[in-house]
């Protein structure tokens, strides 16, 4: 029998080992009291990897649930400015009529039956121009400078409204069928202050703060 063949020799070579050392492995961040797995649960798997950043939830609210505002319902304040409107009309409607407001013909020879009661203007003035600028006073959304020109122009009106009421009253129950001409001379500058001041607060509603005077 004859001898077994020769084997042929490998020619496949071994890999070439790299000199190079390895590159150590990221340390991993050490937080104080913080649970080992938790961080690296948080550690980024690679670089250029983004964490999504969740805010945290109000405590006091449960899971799931959203509050919302409910609005306030402003009836009441309807029916509480109905006795006050008859009551302030009514006294202004009087004063005029003690201060020399009355029947006039606004449209002679062009409409001579058409009659108006010019006492019918302080409420409609007056009493509305307060309640507008208390509104931009209160509404927080106009200019510092309108802000301020309403806020004291509302007060004032207020106050001299609240002076018309008292001043109406006392004479009525006094008797007197003319009012004293001071007084007749306030309630007749009063359309004129309300159209100035209505006219100075439109304007400042449209300047802005930081208008240059020259």
């Amino acid at each position: 029998m004859a001898e077994g063949r020769a084997l042929p020799e490998s020619t496949t070579e071994p890999d070439p080992v790299s000199d190079a050392p390895a590159e150590p492995a990221a340390p991993t961040p050490s937080v104080p009291g913080a649970d080992p797995a938790t961080v690296e649960a948080h550690t980024p798997a690679a670089e250029g990897s983004s964490e999504q950043v969740t805010a945290p939830a109000d405590p006091g609210t449960p899971p799931g649930e959203v509050r919302e505002r409910k609005a306030v319902s402003t009836w009441p304040v309807l029916l509480l400015a109905l006795p006050a409107f008859v009551a302030i009309w009514s006294g202004w409607v009087g004063l005029g009529g003690l201060t020399g407001f009355g029947i006039v013909h606004p449209l002679p020879g062009i409409w001579d039956e058409f009659e108006l009661n010019t006492a019918i203007t302080l409420p409609i003035g007056v009493e509305t121009y307060a309640a507008y600028a208390l509104r931009v006073w209160l509404s927080g959304q106009v200019p510092a400078r309108a802000r301020h020109f309403a806020k004291v122009s509302a007060l004032g009106s207020l106050a001299l409204g609240a002076l018309g009421q008292i001043a109406y009253h006392l004479m009525t129950a006094a008797g007197m069928t003319a009012a004293p001409w001071w007084i007749t001379t306030i309630v007749a500058c009063l359309p004129v202050a309300v159209l100035g001041m209505g006219a100075a607060l439109t304007h400042l509603l449209h300047t802005p703060d930081l208008e240059v005077t020259r």
